[in-house]
C-alpha cells in the first residue's frame, strides 16, 4: 500500500494509526459558547428556509437547485430535530 505521494510503501500499522487519529478527531467533542449552541438550531432552521426560498428565486432549471432543495430540506430536518432533542430533555429533567 503506497502511503505517500513520494511512492514509500506505507506499512499495515501505521495505515491503521492514521485510520484510528482520524477517526478521533472527527468523533471527538467540541466545545462551544453558550450563546452559539443555543443559536444552532435557529441557524439551521433560518439556514434551510433561506435556502428553500432561493430555489423559489430562482425562474428556470439550473443545475444547483437540487443542491439547494437538498440543503434546505437536510438544515429544516437538523434544525426541527436539535429542537426537540433539546425540548425533550429539558422536559425529562
Amino acid at each position: 500500500m503506497l502511503g505517500t505521494a513520494t511512492g514509500k510503501d506505507a506499512s499495515l500499522t501505521e495505515t491503521r494509526a492514521r485510520k484510528r487519529n482520524s477517526a478521533k478527531i472527527v468523533t471527538r467533542k467540541i466545545w462551544l459558547p453558550k450563546l452559539m449552541y443555543d443559536a444552532l438550531p435557529v441557524f439551521y432552521l433560518v439556514s434551510g428556509i433561506a435556502a428553500f426560498l432561493t430555489t423559489l428565486y430562482i425562474s428556470e432549471w439550473f443545475w444547483v437547485l437540487p443542491h439547494y432543495i437538498l440543503f434546505s430540506a437536510a438544515c429544516l430536518h437538523l434544525g426541527i430535530a436539535v429542537y426537540r432533542r433539546r425540548r425533550r430533555s429539558h422536559d425529562d429533567a
